[in-house]
This record gives structure tokens, C-alpha cells and sequence, in this order.
């Protein structure tokens, strides 16, 4: 493996465990990544299932908690998917915002 192909590894590494601590699906994952980072879908899969394979248990449980989490936020939530889409958008958006500043050298 080269550098810049580590390198790109570790960056793609650090934006799924962004997805992860947003409860994202792998699909939600790729769609993100593709639109809001330029990586290619087949890409992030590949980074999720050598991610899968090293934590077993946990990909298990983060499986498990994200289903049962979904379940409750259709079984107890008046909001809509308009409005879930909407929220997804804005945390990308920060995301992507973030990354932008990060890149440029400027602190929050």
C-alpha cells in the first residue's frame, strides 16, 4: 500500500466513523460519502467491510442498535421523512463545513 493510498484510507476511515456516530446506514454511508466527499460508493463499501471484518461485535451491535433505533423513531416520531432528510442535510452540511475550515488552518 503507498502513501497517498493510506492516506486516503485513513481519511475515508475517519468520515465513516463520522456516519457511525450519526447512526448512518452503510447506504447512507456511500450516498453521503459520494455526494459530500467525491468518494466513490464501491470505495466506502469496501472501507465498511474491512472495518466489519477487524470489529465484528461491534459492527453486531452497531447493526443492531441502529434497526431498533429506527423502529422507535417511526413507532414514537410525528416527524416526517421530509423533515429527516432536512436534519441529514444540515449535518453534512456542518460536516462538510467543518472538514472546509479544518482544511483551510482556521480553529472553531
Amino acid at each position: 500500500m503507498t502513501a497517498s493510498s493510506s492516506s486516503a484510507a485513513s481519511y475515508i476511515h475517519m468520515d465513516l466513523l463520522e456516519c457511525i456516530l450519526f447512526n448512518m446506514s452503510k447506504e447512507e454511508c456511500m450516498d453521503a460519502l459520494a455526494k459530500h466527499a467525491n468518494i466513490l460508493p464501491v470505495v466506502t463499501s469496501t472501507v465498511w467491510k474491512e472495518l466489519e471484518k477487524e470489529n465484528k461485535q461491534f459492527f453486531e451491535a452497531y447493526s443492531m442498535n441502529t434497526r431498533e433505533m429506527r423502529s422507535l423513531v417511526k413507532e414514537k416520531s410525528a416527524v416526517t421523512d421530509y423533515e429527516l432528510e432536512t436534519m441529514k442535510q444540515r449535518i453534512h452540511k456542518m460536516l462538510s463545513d467543518l472538514r472546509s475550515s479544518a482544511s483551510d488552518g482556521s480553529t472553531c
